[in-house]
């Protein structure tokens, strides 16, 4: 997530000197659905995200050679997935970076004849900070929360979608890089999607989602909750609360400092950020210890199970129910 330092001294001091998820956070995650119900699961999880948080890929800094593997790592998944490019490639190159860098964009076609003309925008950052300052001989910022999760998330969702062809509009799966650069991935995608004349209808992100909230009655908050009618809509067709409002999110204003936003800037339609990070439940945000064995696997599991029943009923329903509000 693009820097919040200020946020972060305020509401992890009470924090400090925390080097791991609470036992108690453990305890209390959410039990898996049954097998019936569930598409991904902890196991797959867990493997995709200690190869994307590993030291291998030494943080995955934009323009450095560990991102580069795992750009690599995600267009395959994308190809085995039956996900067609987007673009002449998978690869978007940035046009406002001076290294190297690709947005990962591939698309799977909605199956109705009309409705395959409307998108449905999913994406997550994929890359991090890299190589910071050495704590106990540690320099490597492995960024599992941040942001291998929602990278993760976003593949699996990709998954689904790409080998089950259930949806009537058009999914585009982004995998975003240099939002720690100051959301340049998404800008540039943004950019350039509006000049091409795409019909986007809605952006959905995912961001820091590797640890579940705590003493929430939902299981996943959205940023600029009160900007539009998505949160209704997804509880609908969870089924439950699935979506709630976190007071502090609007109160630092994370709407703006996610991949989210350029979409809104661009498009003007509801574009939002799904995330379980809250200040409170990780303490390792732009630092050396946000590993992937402090992730919480059978959380991130549940989470995409429960979110894929939502895009799946935004994206076959007859007319477009998420709207902004006045």
């Amino acid at each position: 997530m693009k820097t919040i330092c200020f946020a972060l001294a305020t509401l992890l001091a009470v924090n400090c000197g925390s080097t791991q998820v609470s036992e108690s956070a453990k305890k209390e995650s959410p039990v898996l659905p049954s097998s019936e119900e569930s598409f991904t699961n902890a196991e797959r999880m867990g493997e995709m995200m200690n190869y994307l948080a590993s030291n291998d890929l030494k943080g995955r800094d934009t323009g450095s050679e560990g991102i580069a593997m795992a750009a690599n790592y995600i267009e395959n998944y994308f190809k085995s997935y039956g996900l067609s490019p987007y673009f002449e490639s998978y690869r978007d190159t940035l046009s406002n970076f001076n290294k190297p860098a690709y947005n990962i964009v591939g698309i799977v076609e909605g199956n109705d004849p009309e409705l395959k003309d409307e998108f449905i925008l999913i994406g997550a950052h994929y890359d991090h900070i890299g190589i910071i300052k050495p704590e106990n001989g540690d320099y490597i910022a492995n960024g599992a929360n941040d942001n291998a999760s929602g990278t993760t998330s976003v593949l699996e969702m990709a998954r689904y979608f790409g080998t089950q062809k259930t949806n009537k509009r058009s999914l585009i799966f982004a995998l975003f890089s240099a939002e720690e650069k100051g959301l340049l991935g998404s800008k540039h995608l943004a950019k350039k999607l509006k000049e091409q004349g795409l019909n986007l209808y809605t952006m959905l992100n995912f961001e820091m989602t590797g640890v579940p909230l705590q003493g929430k009655d939902y299981y996943v908050y959205i940023t600029g909750y009160d900007m539009s009618n998505l949160a209704e809509v997804s509880n609908r067709y969870a089924g439950e609360t699935l979506v709630g409002f976190l007071p502090t999110a609007k109160e630092f204003n994370l709407y703006q400092r996610s991949d989210n936003y350029p979409f809104h800037e661009e498009f003007g339609v509801p574009s939002h950020t799904f995330c379980t990070f809250d200040f409170t439940n990780f303490n390792h945000y732009h630092k050396v210890g946000d590993e992937a064995d402090l992730m919480d696997f059978e959380h991130m599991a549940t989470l995409v199970n429960k979110t894929i029943p939502v895009i799946e009923g935004i994206a076959n329903a007859p007319l477009q129910e998420i709207k902004l509000n006045e």
